[in-house]
């Protein structure tokens, strides 16, 4: 029987000898002590140990002593001395060993148990330098991975622009040179080029998403997204996934991992409408987020950093909901930073010509009708009405009339004046017998549904004109009898 210490005169012969000082893989013959007996050129060369600073000691405390991340790597948990123990043959493929010089490289190594007779008397370790092997898989994962977060991106933001497009085209509603006008438009360019939060507020239709939009365009965030968020057209539970996106699998029906209008724009501008329907724990969540300029996406507890400018818009009185306890007083004033108020339709009356020909021009292209003037009477009949859903009236009765006419002028014969008041109709509704309050709420509901085509809910519908819930809406319709 071979004894352990004729263990390298026994297994390294010179042609074997010969043999192992060819290739390119380092070798190291071990002991039952765990101690070198022989070292090839090659394990030299990668260690930066010699065979003669190694022969007859430890190898492991030379260079296997730590993990890569610095901690104690124990000699009893090395795969090369647990081989020496059980006589198990065993591969590693995820490990480094450390060179003379302190620095240490990725090693792929198998450790092989020899027997003499049946009797274990040693192991043979086998290892290579997979540095650039290792170089290559980090340097294709990261590539895929930038492929991958490329790829949700792109197809983000094609679901969020194919979203925004809709309805877009032949949008006006800044035209004219009113006071009213020239005021807000003062606002928009003091306020633009800066990263404060800004609060639009005005009635429904007055174009406060415009505001929004001309405020991006002339910020130095123009070359980034403008991102926007309808708070009313989503439930609590949807509305979170909305705005910062959630991981596959966090609910049901997330098919697929997705990004949020928060993540959508980064460095960019995000414009939240409608911001007094977010729920009392939406509010709490936007609050941290503009707080610390930060989220996680729902499903998943990492962090994303994000450098968004918010801009706001509401038709609601948010002081007036701050004292109802329906809005954050908090979240009020991070938002209250500088207000600005759209001024109505019916306020900018002289604005009509400049609108109208902006919305008919826009609109016939759109449409592919040659409209190339209104009459003025036609003019006249929208000079005097009220306007009870502003430009977004206007602009969809502009569209309608060029739907139905037969020429190139517009009269607007369809337009109903229930809301307009000549001198005449004033005198002579001074000696019409006061209404009751049932009479006066049903006259009110009626020409705010004939105004908007009797559409009750949605953005743009009647309960929102009211500020009622659309389910309220329809039981005072039931109740004064109101129908089409």
């Amino acid at each position: 029987m071979t004894s352990p210490q004729d263990f390298a005169t026994s297994h390294f012969l010179p042609e074997n000898t010969l043999l192992l000082n060819a290739i390119t893989e380092g070798v190291y013959g071990f002991d039952l002590d765990g101690n070198a007996v022989f070292i090839n050129p090659a394990a030299e060369q990668m260690t930066g140990w010699k065979s003669a600073e190694l022969i007859g000691n430890n190898i492991h405390d030379c260079h296997h002593h730590s993990h890569a991340d610095g901690s104690h790597y124990p000699q009893h948990d090395c795969p090369i001395y647990r081989t020496l123990h059980d006589g198990i043959a065993r591969q590693v493929t995820e490990d480094v060993f450390w060179r003379k010089d302190g620095s240490c490289f990725p090693v792929y190594y198998s450790s092989t148990p020899v027997y003499d007779n049946g009797v274990l008397i040693g192991v043979i370790a086998i290892f290579r330098d997979v540095s650039i092997q290792k170089h290559t898989e980090d340097s294709l994962r990261e590539a895929l991975a930038q492929v991958q977060a490329l790829s949700e991106r792109l197809a983000s933001e094609n679901q969020y622009l194919l979203t925004e497009l809709q309805g877009k085209q032949g949008a006006m509603g800044l035209s004219g040179n009113s006071e009213a006008i020239n005021h807000l438009t003062q606002q928009i360019n003091l306020v633009a080029n800066t990263d404060s939060t800004v609060l639009i507020c005005g009635e429904n239709g007055t174009g406060k998403e415009l505001v929004a939009r001309s405020l991006h365009q002339l910020s130095h965030r123009k070359d980034h997204p403008l991102v926007s968020v309808n708070c009313a057209a989503f439930s609590a539970s949807i509305l979170e996934s909305e705005l910062f996106g959630h991981e596959k699998g966090a609910f049901t029906g997330a098919v697929s991992r997705r990004k949020g209008r928060f993540e959508l724009a980064h460095n960019g501008t995000l414009f939240l409408d409608e911001i007094a329907e977010l729920s009392l724990e939406a509010q709490s969540k936007l609050l941290r987020v503009i707080q610390e300029q930060s989220f996680e996406r729902v499903g998943s507890s990492e962090t994303i950093k994000v450098n968004i400018r918010l801009i706001a818009a509401t038709h609601h009185d948010l002081q007036a909901r701050v004292e109802q306890g329906l809005f954050r007083m908090d979240l009020y004033y991070r938002l209250n930073v500088f207000p600005i108020i759209v001024p109505p339709l019916r306020q900018r009356r002289e604005d009509l010509p400049a609108l109208v020909s902006d919305l008919v021009a826009s609109l016939s292209q759109k449409l592919a009708k040659k409209i190339t003037k209104v009459s003025a009477q036609g003019l006249k009949k929208l000079q005097q009405y009220t306007w009870p859903g502003n430009v977004r009236e206007l602009q969809n009765l502009i569209e309608r009339e060029i739907i139905l006419t037969q020429n190139q002028t517009l009269d607007f014969d369809s337009l109903s004046l229930r809301h307009s008041q000549t001198g005449s109709e004033k005198s002579d509704a001074a000696t019409k017998p006061l209404l009751t309050m049932a009479q006066a709420e049903a006259a009110h509901i009626t020409n705010t549904l004939e105004a908007v085509q009797w559409r009750i809910s949605g953005p743009n519908g009647a309960a929102a004109m009211l500020d009622m819930p659309p389910s309220t809406l329809r039981s005072r319709m039931k109740k004064l009898s109101i129908s089409r």
